[in-house]
């Protein structure tokens, strides 16, 4: 089960050997794939599944909606690919004995579908993946605009949690010269401050895992200053190839 489809999904499935072919023909271990949001780092990867093996897709009906109007997403052979909307707090058996629950968050648009010209951003719906075995809980969120007390109370239940470590301060893309635009307003909490991750999900029991995050974050640089503090919070920087035994 893949869980989001980002552009590098080539790379990704190349450097992973659990993911190979298993026999000589046209094969694939992945039975599924989860969309917790319609922006292009998160469905780009499913143009690289389009080798005719079937799975099936697991996304809100939202998000499934975009990939029906963009007719490139067709390469997708709809007598294979299984499209099976997912209504957000109810769970679903998805294979291997594990079920799947889309946690709303605060969120926003797909870049691709804002109002030309605005400035603020336009909120949209955001989700978390809950996947749950027997007796383990992981909850991947890449995306999430405001860490709140809801938010709060639906990654409580989560072993594991992988979150949104997009930027580290609000500003940083403005700060580095590369972009206009806030952290908030691309719908990304900073990991740092006193609103930011590092203090709202203090708390949580889960292992805290952060990825999605944007080649402006010191925190890929070992050592620096941002990195310890992340590490010294208890926290931990996603890496490729990572594996994480549960």
């Amino acid at each position: 089960m893949l869980l989001g489809a980002s552009p590098d999904l080539r790379q990704q499935l190349g450097q992973t050997p659990r993911l190979w072919p298993r026999t000589d023909g046209r094969d694939s271990p992945i039975i599924g794939v989860v969309l917790t949001g319609g922006d292009i780092d998160a469905i780009a990867g499913l143009l690289v599944l389009r080798e005719r093996h079937p799975f099936t897709v697991y996304a809100p009906a939202a998000v499934l909606e975009i990939l029906a109007d963009n007719d490139v997403f067709k390469v997708l052979d709809p007598g294979i690919v299984r499209m099976h909307p997912i209504e957000p707090g109810v769970a679903v058996a998805c294979g291997g004995g594990m079920t799947l629950t889309l946690l709303p968050l605060p969120g926003k648009v797909p870049l691709y579908r804002e109002t030309p010209g605005a400035t603020e951003a336009e909120i949209g719906s955001a989700y978390a993946a809950m996947v749950r075995t027997e007796d383990k809980c992981v909850v991947f969120a890449p995306g999430c605009a405001v860490i709140d007390d809801a938010v709060l109370a639906r990654l409580s239940e989560a072993d594991v949690l992988f979150f949104d470590g997009t930027l580290f301060t609000d500003d940083e893309m403005i700060r580095a010269g590369l972009g206009t635009k806030t952290g908030t307003r691309m719908g990304h909490s900073p990991v740092g401050g006193p609103n930011g991750t590092l203090v709202r999900l203090a708390n949580l029991p889960a292992r805290r895992i952060l990825l999605h995050i944007n080649n402006t974050n010191p925190i890929w640089l070992n050592d620096s200053p941002e990195r310890r503090q992340v590490e010294d919070a208890g926290f931990e920087v996603a890496f490729d190839g990572m594996e994480v035994p549960l």
